[in-house]
């Protein structure tokens, strides 16, 4: 008996009813599925209190998801393989990452499909909700998740750091689009507020007259004027208003008593077992026999998702079939992501200068057996062989800074740990979090220097064409390329300072985002809130950093064209501005530092580093340049043959767009 059940809301051609080459067209499916499933019968082994979780009048747990399907409307035309996007914080982006398409949650047009090329491939698309205090709005897919019958009022802390002035209500969440826990008292003298200037900095606390848990109305007024625009505040359970208002850059810490934890967990089971039903199934599936593999992706916040559903043992349906064979996080860093009670899904990790005591980066980190130095503990992400995947784990150079990315191939005392046969990882060398797409002429914003703007895209449909010849024909992808300790490539933050070039002016990072040991108690590891301020254990973990070349620009990985022919330094670190905490690390931000445009330039500053006119006397040569090593990354299997037309086409314009300079 099947625990899914799907309701489909919409079946309708896409984009047209466009064909997609030689696949044809599609056609986009969207609905929820309805999970109906006992404690008992449960696959995951890693799931919180599942005697806990309320249930309906059936004995069952009940859940549902949002979901979206393309896929092809001949359905001999499918090439057979399910990529499940977990979507980040409720957006739809496969199109957007693999088909340059535009961002939107709502594809209709053909325009959204991008260039095509997964259509034309022949995949089959899933994106699902997994994340249970994602709110409705914007085309985002969301879910309703069970309580529990134990819930009772808890102390929970959340920190708040705004970026302009005149900021004075935020939700209790931190973030719009994201559920509130509420609070279970108005009374702010049953709470705490504080506010510090730097994460080591003296709090200061705040009156509890002079802040509420409210929120502020506004009126638009007549179109003439009459009635005039009207503002009332308004009490609330999920909205703290500061009457001063927010000061930028400062961190605020509300700590207060909440209520309507939900059973975060379930959301997992709810997108696993909608794959299995899809994979397994024949009433009611929309894609019955037109499966035969499938890939789980999940970028940043949802890549950290993907590792913790692996580690949870969530990869078996309630049958104990494997429900992904292979996975692809990308720049997840070392991170998981705490399904417990009370946990805020959307706080994007610790970093820096914020959020130190979010428990989104705890052992292990790596998918590889090791043992804790601090705790003495052995654990893997990867420990159930008849179920696990096969995993490609890619990061850009600043999961390393921000996200102790280290640790996904470090023991964590910081020596090089060998991965499973399984498992590859990859450095996308000197790119940052979240590059630029499409490529956009570098802005500064809040951070110190300009933002990295290092082109990545051609990689993530590499990465997922590698992925699918392992599955489909067994064809092993090359080797891990990473930086390591062994080779001198991987080092700790004061050799990279030591080494790197003397750029008039410049300000380094003084440590990378650290990783002390935090003791969060007992009860967290069984799926209990985190506590608000939790005390720090003895120790700390290794984190290291991708040693960089006389130009600043990393050695170790798959180097982009952009940094085999650089007109500047890109690092995976960049430091915040006057007025946004000036000196720590920005975060998820690389830097991009321009080289000297010519001899004279680089004589009057001091520049080390070589200018560009010497090292491109021509823009033809700077084109040149990016052609010979797209070509090299398309020999090696990184890029596709579009890949390479991508690098290439961008490099017109890198001289005269992208960069400061015009070659």
């Amino acid at each position: 008996m099947s625990v899914i059940s799907l309701e489909i809301e919409t079946d309708i051609p896409f984009a047209n009813a466009q064909a997609f080459g030689e696949r044809g067209a599609y056609r986009l499916i969207e609905g929820c599925a309805h999970l109906a499933i006992g404690g008992e019968a449960i696959g995951a082994d890693g799931i919180y209190t599942p005697a806990s979780i309320t249930t309906g009048p059936d004995g069952l747990i009940h859940a549902w998801g949002d979901f979206s399907i393309l896929a092809p409307a001949d359905p001999t035309m499918a090439n057979g393989t399910l990529l499940v996007e977990l979507v980040n914080r409720g957006g739809r982006r496969l199109l957007h990452t693999y088909n340059n398409g535009p961002m939107t949650n709502l594809p209709r047009r053909p325009a959204d499909a991008g260039n095509g090329w997964l259509l034309k491939e022949g995949y089959t698309l899933l994106s699902v909700a997994w994340q249970g205090d994602v709110l409705p709005g914007d085309g985002r897919l969301t879910m309703s998740l069970p309580g529990y019958t134990d819930d009772a009022p808890t102390r929970i802390a959340t920190e708040y750091v705004v970026f302009e002035e005149g900021i004075s209500v935020v939700p209790l969440s931190g973030m719009t689009s994201m559920r509130s826990y509420p609070a279970a008292s108005l009374d702010t003298s049953r709470a705490r507020l504080t506010r510090r200037r730097y994460p080591d900095s003296a709090r200061e606390e705040i009156a509890s007259d002079a802040w509420a848990f409210e929120r502020v109305e506004t009126s638009p007024g007549g179109k003439l004027g009459f009635p005039p625009p009207e503002n009332a505040i308004w009490p609330s359970d999920s909205h703290l208003r500061l009457s001063t208002g927010f000061r930028p850059g400062w961190i605020y810490q509300l700590e207060y008593d909440a209520t309507g934890a939900l059973a975060l967990d379930v959301g997992f089971l709810v997108m696993g077992e909608l794959v299995s039903f899809l994979r397994h199934e024949t009433d009611g599936n929309p894609l019955c026999g037109t499966i035969s593999r499938t890939i789980g992706a999940g970028r940043s916040q949802a890549g950290r998702a993907l590792r913790e559903f692996l580690w949870r043992g969530f990869n078996a349906d309630h049958r104990g079939r494997r429900i992904f064979d292979g996975a692809l996080p990308h720049i997840a860093g070392a991170g998981k992501i705490p399904m417990n009670r009370y946990s805020n899904l959307s706080i994007a990790a610790a970093r820096d200068y914020e959020d130190h005591d979010n428990p989104s980066d705890l052992f292990p980190f790596s998918y590889a057996r090791s043992t804790d130095h601090l705790t003495g503990a052995q654990d893997a992400i990867l420990k159930r062989p008849p179920t696990d995947p096969k995993v490609i784990h890619t990061q850009s150079s600043a999961e390393y800074w921000h996200r102790r990315g280290s640790l996904v191939h470090t023991d964590t005392a910081g020596n090089d740990l060998a991965q499973p046969d399984d498992v590859r990882v990859y450095l996308w060398t000197g790119s940052h979090h979240t590059p630029f797409s499409p490529p956009m002429k570098p802005v500064a914003g809040p951070c110190a220097y300009l933002m990295n703007n290092v082109i990545t895209a051609p990689f993530d449909v590499g990465t997922l064409v590698l992925m699918q010849a392992w599955l489909r024909d067994g064809q092993q992808p090359p080797a891990s390329r990473i930086p390591s300790v062994g080779d001198g490539t991987l080092v700790p933050v004061a050799r990279y300072v030591e080494s790197f070039p003397g750029i008039a002016g410049s300000i380094l990072p003084r440590d990378v985002n650290a990783l002390p040991l935090i003791d969060y108690g007992a009860d967290f590891a069984r799926g209990g809130a985190a506590p608000a301020n939790p005390p720090l254990g003895e120790g700390s973990y290794t984190v290291l950093v991708p040693a960089a070349d006389r130009d600043g620009n990393d050695i170790a990985g798959i180097r982009p064209p952009m940094l085999s022919a650089p007109l500047g330094t890109y690092t995976g670190w960049n430091l915040r501005g006057p007025g946004h905490a000036q000196g720590k690390m920005f975060p998820f931000m690389g830097a991009y530092l321009p080289f000297p445009e010519t001899p004279e330039q680089a004589a009057l500053t001091a520049d080390p580093r070589p200018d560009i006119l010497t090292r491109f006397p021509t823009p033809q040569s700077y084109q040149s340049a990016i052609w010979a090593a797209a070509e090299i990354l398309l020999a090696d299997g990184f890029i596709i043959a579009g890949g390479l037309e991508e690098f290439v086409g961008y490099s017109a314009n890198w001289g005269a767009i992208n960069h400061v300079h015009s070659l």
